[in-house]
Parts: structure tokens; C-alpha cells; sequence
């Protein structure tokens, strides 16, 4: 937590990996990306928050009614105002909502089946579904369901792909694309007053090894990375502090079933690859201890389902053997193909080859750039060639929410490389109109067996952070568990050490 004894004011360097995808603009309904969330969340707000146990809080509004599994009341804090100066109205609750559906973009899926926007009182408004949807809150809490100044956006005199005009704490006074931005306090924040850092200068430096010297001569106050050595690597700079970070993001293979040809159109060798696959050893290895073992169900989200009891993780050796045999798969070849941005994945790649190796499984691996690797899998319509994918998927802050791209006829990109079922469809609906307890929960234990089962499409482990930062220059709030990969989530807390 930070020491809200020291005073505010002065200037944070942060050192990011990656910028905000400069082909999406800086619209946040278009938002793919967490840096592309982390960067936008300092200019924008949402209507409801997620705190540390993944509770949802209250945003811009302050407070919320659920009439019915159908009907959601919304009462609108009255000091909201954009960074512009104008006050934020009930207009722009509900037109933002309307902008981010009529975009199309993935995070409009993830606002679920929303059949109207009302404004029912001076500082209310009310959306209705045409269904129950649980992860409503959840998808309304993440940065593209961000509230935008809607009269200017819709007249054309804010231009939302080149500004950031918003309720947040910070306004962008500078960016060069995959280099640098600076961001300075909102005077029109309601709390501006208790905002902890008056800039925020932020450097894009991809390169590890790069961030890793700034924390230690101190020309970065905070960074982040996504290699777990970090720990290691850091631990002689006294004036460095390490901090892990938990995920509801993990990483995930494909299997693709979608090639005739290919062994893995059977089921059978698909759940052998599955159970042969040891994911503790793959965290061990490949991430320092870190990932934890997760169903499609983040196991960090309350709700989430017991890996320890999937259908793979109960197969012994001689069954795995036996599943082979019994499909006649002998010699079998694969190819698997992963990205290079970081180096988990292709560490992952290596591990799982040594282990399929020993089930007469033998794996070719192919690294390539993030593009190449988009095109393999998402880019078109035609299925997949490769065999065998690794990346991973945001989980965001509701656990039946990242389960909506296991449903084929949701998430059409899958379709390149899953066949799916209209079995697994229908759990994954279920699953987002169950309401919160124990009921939902049995759902999502089925929809986590079958998607096991099916191994299209499986979860590994969890993609855990690495935070570090100069305890002689910032005195930081970090949660131990993220689910919108936020890194600056508290940022109005953050303290100088330095400042007088």
C-alpha cells in the first residue's frame, strides 16, 4: 500500500513493454490490448470498478440496483466531469453503451445480450436484456466499456482514435506512438486534489534487459515484466522491490481438430495430448513457479473450477498410452507454432515438446513474429494449418466471461481451428445466465470438463506478472490479483518518495 503520509505532487517514470496498437487509435471501444486498457484507464472511467477480491465498486456510478436478472439501475455520480470541462450526463452513459455495440468490436460481445439503454431520471439509467447475463458488471468495469463524451463524439468535433477526452484522473499532453507519453492531472477530476503524482512520463521500451538496468539506476520508477526472472535478476538492487503479480490471464493450446488429416481430429489423441502435458512442471520451468494450473475458468476469479478434477487430470500414463493405441496413432508428427514477443511461450513450446516426446509424439517448433502468428490462427476464414498453437487469453473479471470464445457461434475465430459443439455452445450460455452461487458453479465445472475434454482449446496455467519498482522514488498500491492486466490500477494512490 502506498504511504498516504507522504505529500502529493511531482513526476512518475513507468517503463512499459508495449503501447496501445497504434492500427485501433486511441478509441477504447476498440481496445484489444491490457497496455491499450493501462494507458486508456488514466483518461477514462467506467461505471462500475473491480477491487482486489474481485467485488465490483462503485465508478462513475454510485450505485446500482438489480431489479431483475434482466434489469440493471444505474444512479450516476452528479460530479463526474470530462476532461474538457463539460459534466458528464446520463446521455453519455447511455450513448456510450450504444457506441461501443454499434462498433462491433470483441469487447461489444463481452457486453452480453443488452436490448436497450434507458435514461429513467436526471442522473439514471437503466439497461435492460433481452436475456440474463452475470457478467454484465463484470464487462461494464474493463476500460472499453469506458464513458465518452458522446455529444462531441457523435457531432465530430472530438476525433475519439487521435483523444483521449475523459472522466479520468489524467489527460495525455503527449504521445509518440511506441515511444512515449506523458500524461498530467485532470484539474477537472472531482478528486484532483488528493491525487497522488502530477505527470506521469511514460517510456515504451520493449526490450527487457533494457527496463530491467532503468530500475536498477533508477531512471524508471516502476516497470513491469512479463519474464519471472525478473525476480532473480533484481534481487541484489537494494533499492528495488520485486513484486509478483497474480492473473486472471493465462495461456492456452490449440489443438487444432479442423484438419481432417491430422491426428488431432480425433478426440482420443487430443485428450492424450492434453493429459500428457504436466502444467506444474511448465510453471516450474517456464515461469519461475509462478502460473497456476487453470480450467477455462480462471482459477484466481471466485466460481472458477478445480483443475486438480478435469477429465485429463485424472488419466494416468497407461491411459494416456491406451487412448493412442486405441485411436491407432503411432509416429505421430505435429507441428506448434508460438510468437516471440516473449519469451514464456516459446520456453512453454520446448517443454511440452520434451513431454509429448516420451508418448512417441514427436513436435516441430516454429517461432514466428506476433503477425505471422495472427494470420495462422485468426486471419481468415480458412482453417488453420498448423497443428499446434500456444498463446493465451485475458480473463478478465468474472469468471464465466473469457468462456465466451470457447463458443464457436459467438466467437467465429475459433471456428479456424475449433469444430466445437452445439453441446458446448449451449454451456457456455448457460453459464453467463446462471446468477452468482452454486448453481452457476456447477455449470462452470461442466463447461470446464468439456472443454477439457474436447481439448481444442485448452487452458494451461495462469500468466502471472512481475511489478518492480524504486523504493526511494515511488511508494506504490499494487494488488496481488488483476484481471483487466491494469498495472496502474491505483495510480491515484501513488506517492513520491522524493517529493517535498
Amino acid at each position: 500500500m502506498a504511504d498516504m503520509n507522504l505529500p502529493a505532487g511531482g513526476t512518475l517514470r513507468v517503463y512499459l513493454d508495449y503501447d496501445t496498437v497504434a492500427a485501433a487509435g486511441l478509441d477504447p471501444r476498440v481496445a484489444t490490448t491490457a497496455r491499450s486498457w493501462t494507458l486508456m484507464g488514466l483518461s477514462y472511467e467506467t461505471l462500475v470498478k473491480v477491487d482486489e477480491k474481485f467485488g465490483f465498486v462503485p465508478g462513475l456510478a454510485k450505485s446500482w440496483k438489480i431489479v431483475s436478472p434482466t434489469e440493471y439501475v444505474f444512479d450516476l455520480r452528479e460530479d463526474a466531469v470530462f476532461s474538457n470541462g463539460r459534466p458528464m450526463t446520463a446521455e453519455d452513459v447511455k450513448g456510450s453503451i450504444e457506441m461501443l455495440q454499434e462498433s462491433k468490436s470483441s469487447w461489444a460481445l463481452q457486453l452480453g445480450p443488452i436490448a436497450s439503454v434507458d435514461i429513467t431520471g436526471p442522473h439514471q439509467v437503466t439497461i435492460r436484456l433481452s436475456a440474463p447475463y452475470t457478467a454484465l458488471l463484470g464487462a461494464l468495469a474493463n476500460t472499453p466499456a469506458a464513458i465518452l463524451p458522446v455529444k462531441e463524439a457523435r457531432a465530430g468535433t472530438i476525433d475519439l482514435s487521435k483523444q483521449m477526452v475523459g472522466t479520468g484522473p489524467y489527460v495525455a499532453t503527449a504521445h509518440v506512438q511506441d515511444e512515449s507519453w506523458t500524461f498530467t492531472k485532470n484539474p477537472h477530476h472531482p478528486d484532483a486534489a488528493k491525487i497522488g503524482v502530477d505527470t506521469i512520463d511514460i517510456e515504451i521500451v520493449a526490450d527487457e534487459a533494457n527496463r530491467l538496468a532503468a530500475i536498477r539506476d533508477g531512471s524508471a520508477h516502476y516497470a513491469f515484466f512479463n519474464n519471472a526472472d525478473a525476480l532473480d535478476l533484481l534481487a541484489g538492487s537494494p533499492q528495488a522491490r520485486v513484486v509478483k503479480q497474480q492473473n486472471t490471464d493465462f495461456y492456452y493450446l490449440i489443438l487444432n481438430s479442423k484438419n481432417p488429416t491430422s491426428p488431432l481430429h480425433d478426440e482420443r489423441v487430443r485428450l492424450a495430448v492434453n493429459a500428457a502435458i504436466d502444467r506444474a512442471q511448465l510453471s516450474d520451468l517456464a515461469l519461475a513457479g509462478l502460473g497456476l494450473t487453470t480450467g477455462v475458468t480462471p482459477v484466481t476469479l471466485p466460481g472458477a473450477c478445480d483443475p486438480a478434477k478435469l477429465p485429463s487430470a485424472t488419466l494416468s500414463d497407461a491411459e494416456i498410452s491406451k487412448l493412442l493405441a486405441d485411436a491407432g496413432a503411432t509416429n505421430i508428427k505435429l507441428s506448434l507454432t508460438t510468437w516471440n514477443e516473449e519469451s514464456a511461450p516459446a520456453q512453454i513450446a520446448q517443454i511440452i515438446q520434451q513431454q509429448l516426446q516420451r508418448f512417441g509424439i514427436t513436435i516441430e517448433i516454429k517461432v514466428v513474429d506476433d503477425p505471422a502468428y495472427v494470420a495462422e490462427f485468426y486471419g481468415s476464414d480458412q482453417p488453420a494449418t498448423a497443428d499446434i498453437g500456444i498463446s493465451w487469453y485475458a480473463g478478465y473479471g468474472d469468471a464465466a466471461m473469457v468462456s465466451r470464445w470457447w463458443n464457436t457461434e459467438q466467437a467465429t475465430f475459433t471456428a479456424r481451428y475449433m469444430t466445437g459443439s452445439p453441446e458446448l455452445n449451449a454451456l457456455v450460455v448457460k453459464a453467463s445466465q446462471e446468477p452468482q452461487g452454486a448453481s452457476r458453479d456447477q455449470v462452470l465445472t461442466e463447461l470446464c470438463a468439456a472443454v477439457d475434454k474436447g481439448a481444442e482449446q485448452i487452458p494451461l496455467m495462469t500468466r502471472p506478472g512481475v511489478i518492480a519498482y524504486r523504493t526511494d522514488k515511488v511508494s506504490p498500491t499494487i494488488n496481488t490479483n488483476e484481471g483487466y492486466g491494469n498495472l496502474l490500477r491505483y495510480i491515484t494512490d501513488f506517492r513520491l518518495t522524493g517529493t517535498k
